[in-house]
C-alpha cells in the first residue's frame, strides 16, 4: 500500500499527458535542462565576484573584545616594562 506499482505510474503519466499535452511537457523538460546547465556553468566558474566581495575584511574593522591590535599591544607592553 505504501509503494506504487508500475501501473500506478503509467496512469499518472497518462493523466499528466492528457491534461498538459505532450508539447507542454517537452517544453517544461527543456526549460528544466536549461536550468541545470546554467547551474552547472555557474558552479564551474573559478572566480565569483559576490563571494570575493564578502570574503574581504574591511580596513577599519573593530577588534573583538579582549583582543589587542598590533599597536595597542606594543604600547601596553612598553608601559608595563618601563
Amino acid at each position: 500500500m505504501g509503494s506504487f506499482s508500475i501501473w500506478h505510474w503509467l496512469v499518472v503519466l497518462l493523466v499528466v499527458l492528457l491534461l498538459f499535452g505532450s508539447g507542454k511537457v517537452s517544453n517544461l523538460m527543456g526549460d528544466f535542462a536549461k536550468g541545470i546547465k546554467a547551474f552547472k556553468k555557474n558552479m564551474a566558474e573559478d572566480t565569483d565576484a559576490s563571494m570575493e566581495a564578502s570574503a574581504e575584511k574591511p580596513a577599519g574593522s573593530i577588534a573583538a573584545p579582549g583582543t589587542r591590535t598590533g599597536s595597542t599591544s606594543q604600547q601596553s607592553t612598553a608601559a608595563h616594562q618601563g
